[in-house]
């Protein structure tokens, strides 16, 4: 949250030129390309690119079932293979995971049997052991850290950075993107922060304590978090070793974000300043981390990457082909919210029933992958 940016223009946030991304040398050996945690928003993203340009893909997983159709859907991708094995499993993760790797992507997230840091930290040390020439992982800032305006860290922001800060002392060849706040954790379903509340009348509210004057960073994960990470790939170690990458394409006060998600809606959406409300049962570590998010993002108004990260710049540099938050909104939250069989949709759909898609809410409710 360094700042904030003028709402984009219409030409700004409508549909983007996708440059091509070329495909790798296809006389050369494809490289190996280790993705963690492969049904994370970030991971499935990264794998999906990687196939499209021509990389070989081991993903990860703690289990091909447990979402069995987003496993399909990845299984079915050229070169592209789904293994079993827990990362809290010293011998899967030191013998197995890395064998033959070239490059590998880690995201890790709070919830397993051993602690993010133990896990993290692990993960690099097999990495290293096996020779990866170039290792990207998703971590985010420590408050408590900072120059100016030092803070009280976000728990489960500082055990990544922690973790981050080993992989340099390991020397292992790494960047390390920042992520955004997702374009998804937005839901009309009661997710703390992000809950789109519906109006009798067909208007939103967004009741948030995020204030009104301070930026927030934004990415869509899923469509813009695979081109960047494969670019970051691409570019290797001779450009972005040791480099802190910050994620996000869009910086965006609330009521400028209300005012693209309602251009492209086409229904009122209304930034209301709100305390926060825990309508959902939530994992004690998460309650703590909205505790962290109410004193350093809201009370404080700190910034969300670290002070000389430059953003959006940065991302827009790596990825030119990013999508908007209006268009976002026009284009994918409502097939998102219709396969939710959320409420405000049940009448268009002539109560048809949903998909089944996972969104965040789901996500915190089941322990899985959720951004700030």
């Amino acid at each position: 949250m360094a700042g904030t940016t003028p709402p984009p223009s219409d030409a700004d946030v409508g549909p983007a030129v996708r440059p091509n991304i070329s495909p790798v040398n296809s006389y050369q050996q494809k490289p190996l390309l280790v993705v963690v945690n492969a049904s994370g928003r970030q991971a499935s993203s990264v794998i999906r690119v990687a196939s499209a340009v021509g990389y070989r893909v081991r993903g990860q997983l703690r289990s091909v079932s447990k979402d069995a159709q987003l496993s399909a859907e990845l299984q079915s991708l050229p070169d592209v293979t789904l293994v079993e094995g827990s990362l809290e499993d010293p011998d899967f993760v030191a013998n197995e995971l890395f064998k033959d790797c070239d490059l590998a992507f880690v995201n890790t997230t709070p919830y397993g049997w051993t602690d993010e840091a133990v896990t993290g930290k692990r993960l690099a040390d097999a990495a290293l052991a096996h020779g990866v020439k170039f290792y990207v992982y998703s971590s985010l800032t420590d408050h408590s850290t900072h120059s100016v305006n030092a803070l009280p860290p976000l728990p489960l922001w500082k055990t990544k950075f922690d973790v981050e800060e080993y992989i340099r002392k390991l020397g292992l060849p790494a960047a390390f993107p920042y992520v955004g706040c997702y374009h998804n954790n937005f839901s009309s379903r009661p997710y703390p922060l992000w809950q789109l509340t519906p109006i009798e009348d067909g208007s939103f509210e967004w009741r948030t304590p995020f204030p009104e004057d301070v930026g927030i960073p934004f990415i869509d994960t899923e469509h813009d978090m695979g081109a960047a990470v494969i670019q970051i790939l691409k570019d290797g170690p001779r450009k972005w070793n040791g480099k802190r990458i910050a994620l996000a394409f869009e910086i965006l006060t609330p009521p400028e974000a209300c005012l693209l998600f309602s251009r492209g809606l086409g229904r009122p959406v209304r930034y209301v300043n709100a305390p926060l409300e825990i309508k959902i049962p939530i994992p004690d570590g998460y309650r703590k981390q909205l505790e962290g998010i109410l004193h350093t993002l809201c009370d404080n108004k700190a910034i969300y990457f670290r002070p000389e990260m430059e953003c959006p710049e940065t991302a827009r540099s790596i990825w030119p082909g990013w999508r908007g938050l209006e268009e976002y909104a026009r284009e994918v939250w409502p097939i998102e919210e219709r396969q939710n069989m959320a409420p405000w949709t049940l009448e268009e759909m002539g109560n048809a029933g949903g998909s089944g898609l996972v969104t965040p809410a789901d996500e915190l409710e089941h322990g899985l992958e959720f951004a700030a």
